[in-house]
């Protein structure tokens, strides 16, 4: 039913309004129908009191009638010309005269029968009240046989040396105002509510195309990823949740169509790493076999099929490597340790390729022996490849450094090497999964981009931390920390 957000916006508005309108028409009505209440309860009593203080003051000037009934039988004409005047402010009023035992004298007025019968009498009950509290006003039953057709009576004690000779009422058959009043009002709420609800309904239009606009664009542009195209971007409007969010969209499409360039190149990278050594393999074992290989020559093929073998299983040695970190398959063990020895026996091992190139060496270490707390394999792996990188790609004749200080609760270490470095675009992304900034291969033909991804993830592992600075054709100066013992 309600499948779009337009659809769910129009009827929570609507609901909304619909209930806030029920709500105020309920709280008005109920404040008009008081105020008509009291002010039609004064107006009858009023009357009443009129009427009664008429009659009682008639009744007590006049000295020829030595009964109460007497005095209402002589004088009809009179009261009812008195009642004529009072009728004119007296609005659809009724009025009636009886005894102390509730036998109708005198009516007047269309909510009282003409033709009553005259047995018929107001009850005692009634009467007794009006004695006993000279007024009493009251909404009588549908069912009573004089004052059933009205809504409101009053009565008032009629009396004479104070001593109550009979009662006067005054009927109402009108509720007054409240009536008209709220027809009115409901007619006006029901138009303004007409109205609210159009406005609102466009108001919603554009509210929801404001922001179902982006969600849109987003949906679509979700649909070009499913199907493999990066390129396309979400429409940033404004400065509100919906741009933000907008603005959050197109950031991971740029991270996204990244990640694709690199899974991209990650993949030349792999076939061409693993395609160039089992050509070579495949070539020089085929020639061997066919015999175009001459015996003395077969030692030196079988050492270059050796090499590649080995290239071969460290690449797919680091690949099952990052697998088990990201799975969390890898454990690490922490362990005391000199991270200087360590740091000595590396650039030892790599003796042969530092004299290659001709590279100056500096170590440095604030003591002798430092020892520091972690997994002794994973960070030997750590500084194992960022001394490889430093040869590798420092220049013929360059300078290679590594420090190891101490300072501020930390083991800091330093790997620096004079050489082409690593350009400024590049530096926000070196760690990051099968990135290469030697895209052209020419300084690294071995490497697919995933060393120093590795590195960075097992110094996260350890909740150290590695950064790099570097200068693109002068230097690069890698540095990580460990935590001391």
């Amino acid at each position: 039913m309600f499948r779009s957000v337009f659809t769910k916006y129009v009827t929570v508005f609507m609901l909304i309004i619909i209930i806030s309108f029920i709500i105020q028409l309920s709280i008005i009505s109920s404040l008009i129908g008081n105020y008509s209440d009291n002010a039609k309860n004064l107006e009858i009593t009023r009357a009443a009191l009129a009427f009664s203080s008429f009659i009682e003051k008639m009744y007590n000037d006049s000295s020829v009638y030595n009964t109460f009934e007497k005095f209402c039988d002589m004088k009809p004409v009179t009261m009812s010309s008195s009642l004529t005047i009072m009728l004119k402010y007296a609005n659809d009023m009724s009025f009636l005269v009886t005894n102390t035992d509730g036998v109708i004298l005198f009516n007047k007025g269309d909510g009282i029968p003409q033709d009553i019968d005259k047995s018929i009498r107001v009850s005692s009950g009634i009467i007794n009240k009006i004695k006993k509290d000279s007024y009493y006003l009251y909404v009588p039953s549908k069912d009573d046989p004089i004052f059933g057709k009205n809504l409101l009576v009053c009565g008032v004690a009629i009396k004479k040396d104070n001593a109550v000779v009979g009662a006067s009422f005054a009927c109402s058959t009108n509720a007054g105002l409240a009536d008209a009043v709220l027809d009115s009002l409901i007619k006006t709420v029901i138009m303004s509510s007409l109205w609210i609800m159009l406005s609102a309904l466009i108001a919603v239009y554009f509210l929801s195309d404001r922001v179902i606009g982006p969600i849109k664009s987003m949906r679509n542009a979700a649909k070009s990823f499913a199907a493999g195209n990066f390129d396309v971007r979400v429409p940033v409007v404004g400065h509100d949740e919906v741009a933000e969010l907008a603005s959050a969209f197109n950031n991971m499409a740029n991270s996204l169509a990244h990640l694709e360039e690199m899974r991209n190149t990650f993949l030349e990278n792999v076939s061409h790493d693993l395609r160039t050594p089992m050509t070579t393999i495949s070539g020089f074992i085929d020639s061997i076999l066919d015999g175009a290989i001459p015996p003395s020559q077969e030692k030196y093929y079988l050492n270059i099929i050796s090499n590649e073998v080995k290239r071969l299983s460290r690449l797919v040695s680091t690949l099952l490597d990052i697998t088990r970190m990201q799975a969390g398959e890898r454990k690490f063990t922490k362990t005391a340790f000199d991270i200087c020895e360590m740091a000595r026996q590396i650039l030892i091992s790599m003796e042969s390729h530092i004299n290659d190139k001709k590279l100056i060496v500096e170590f440095n270490c604030d003591y002798e022996n430092m020892y520091v707390n972690a997994d002794r394999d994973a960070i030997h792996q750590i500084f194992y490849n960022l001394c490889d990188n430093a040869v590798k790609f420092s220049r013929e004749g360059g300078k290679i450094r590594v420090t190891i200080k101490s300072y501020a609760r930390k083991t800091h270490i330093y790997v620096y090497n004079e050489g082409q470095g690593i350009a400024e675009a590049d530096l926000p992304f070196i760690f990051e999964r099968f990135y290469k900034s030697d895209k052209s291969r020419g300084l690294d033909r071995t490497g697919v981009g995933l060393g120093l991804y590795i590195v960075k993830s097992i110094i996260d592992a350890h909740g150290e931390t590695i950064d790099v600075n570097s200068e693109y054709g002068s230097y690069c100066e890698f540095h990580f920390t460990l935590e001391p013992v």
